[in-house]
C-alpha cells in the first residue's frame, strides 16, 4: 500500500516540478527588458530605440526572406510612425533567451496589432511571428547582430 502511495504522489509530484522554471539569468533579465523598450520604441516609430537596438553590423532576414542591414532598417523606420487613422503596436509572448555569456539568442513570438479607422469605423488585424536574434554584448552594451523573422499562418496562430 505505501509503495502505491508513493507511487501516486510521484505521479502527480513530476509534472509540478517540470512546470517550475529556473529563475532567468541576469542576460535574461536585461535582453527581455531590452526586447519589450525595442517593441514599445517600433510602435511609436522612435528611430532612437532602432539605433540602440541594432548593431551596425547586423543581418535582418525579413518574413519575406528578404536580407537587410542596418542602413535599410532605419529608412523604414519613418514609416511606422502612428497616425491618426493607423497604429499598430507590438509585444512579445513566449520569450525563451539563452545565455552564452557575451551572446545570447532570444526566440519570441511577436504580434503586431494593427488598428486603422475608417468610415465603418475601427478595423483590427493581428499578425504573430516568430523572431529569432542573435545579441552580442560589446563593451558592455547589448545589440542585435543577426535576426530571423517567420510569419505564422493565420491557422497557426490560433494554436
Amino acid at each position: 500500500m505505501k509503495i502505491a502511495k508513493l507511487a501516486v504522489m510521484i505521479v502527480l509530484l513530476v509534472p509540478a516540478l517540470r512546470a517550475q522554471q529556473a529563475p532567468q539569468s541576469t542576460t535574461a533579465h536585461q535582453i527581455t527588458a531590452m526586447l519589450n523598450q525595442f517593441l514599445d520604441d517600433a510602435s511609436h516609430g522612435n528611430r532612437a530605440g532602432f539605433e540602440r537596438f541594432f548593431a551596425d553590423d547586423v543581418i535582418y532576414t525579413g518574413s519575406n526572406a528578404l536580407v537587410r542591414h542596418k542602413s535599410d532598417i532605419m529608412k523604414n523606420v519613418g514609416s511606422m510612425k502612428p497616425t491618426s487613422d493607423k497604429k499598430t503596436t507590438y509585444s512579445a509572448e513566449n520569450v525563451t533567451v539563452h545565455d552564452f555569456g557575451d551572446a545570447a539568442i532570444v526566440a519570441f513570438r511577436l504580434v503586431a496589432r494593427t488598428e486603422t479607422k475608417n468610415a465603418a469605423g475601427t478595423d483590427v488585424k493581428t499578425e504573430s511571428y516568430r523572431n529569432t536574434g542573435t545579441f552580442v554584448r560589446r563593451n558592455g552594451r547589448w545589440q542585435v547582430v543577426a535576426w530571423q523573422a517567420t510569419k505564422v499562418p493565420k491557422a497557426a496562430a490560433l494554436k
